[in-house]
């Protein structure tokens, strides 16, 4: 699938008026193609990610998702950072929820997402419930509910950022194999640099107020990826050169907040 922006505004309603979180925003997606978006706190990347899956419609623009001919999978799939999963549902359970509303059998939404555990390690956890997981397997249940779905393109709203370090590389090195196998679309939003670079074919800077496209960078780092890639000479020089796009901004954002 194919994502088109095309001069995307999002507004919100506020006392005596609106405030613009996006603004102006234009880009596109190829499909299968890897792109990872970073900007400051509260600079719009939920937002625009919410628009690209359907759940906000753009109050200026307009965004198009383009699948390949004969397509009939869900458009979109998306992850947020707090997993989303519901505490009175089994792990099994929640990783087959999805299939439900598409008209799946209980016998059958059951066996594949049984199929979607242990392609995640989860397949002994099936029975137990999301308080009884570590927060990174709550998080590797999540991304199993959404694959199951079997989305065009894949949506991800910083679904590591509430981990620790080492399991933030395990799930990096996790999303690398699938994504490699599957090769679908996504779209990653993340504010950790290092991750940003890894783990993408391109990268897209949100900055300004309201929010758009500062700058697009392609990541020349060959696939598949290793976790060590993230220590190569060109992957720390983007790094530093997205800081540098984002440090004036990120300063003065953090000023205004102390």
């Amino acid at each position: 699938m194919r994502l088109v922006c095309k001069e995307v505004g999002v507004d919100y309603p506020r006392s005596g008026g609106v405030v613009a979180a996006l603004d102006g925003v234009s880009f596109s997606v190829r499909d299968r193609e890897f792109v990872s978006i970073v900007g400051p706190t509260g600079c719009g990347k939920t937002t625009l990610l919410k628009a690209l899956a359907a759940l906000r419609a753009p109050t200026r623009g307009s965004i198009q998702r383009i699948p390949e001919p004969g397509d009939a999978r869900p458009e979109t799939a998306l992850v947020f950072q707090d997993h989303g999963l519901f505490p009175w549902l089994t792990i099994l359970d929640n990783v087959a929820f999805g299939l439900e509303a598409r008209g799946a059998t209980r016998a059958d939404r059951r066996r594949r997402a049984g199929t979607s555990l242990e392609t995640f390690g989860l397949a002994a956890f099936a029975r137990a419930y999301p308080h009884q997981l570590s927060v990174g397997m709550r998080q590797k249940a999540a991304l199993a509910r959404a694959l199951l779905l079997d989305p065009q393109a894949l949506l991800l709203d910083e679904p590591f950022a509430s981990v620790d370090f080492q399991t933030r590389l395990l799930l990096h090195e996790e999303l690398l194999r699938i994504w490699t196998g599957s090769r679908r679309t996504v779209v990653f939003v993340t504010h950790d640099l290092e991750e940003a670079v890894l783990l993408a074919d391109r990268v897209l800077v949100l900055t300004g107020r309201p929010a758009r496209v500062r700058e697009e960078i392609d990541i020349p780092l060959a696939r598949p990826r290793r976790l060590e890639d993230a220590g190569r000479r060109e992957a720390d020089e983007i790094k530093w050169r997205i800081w540098r796009i984002l440090e004036h901004e990120a300063r003065l954002r953090l000023s205004e907040s102390a």
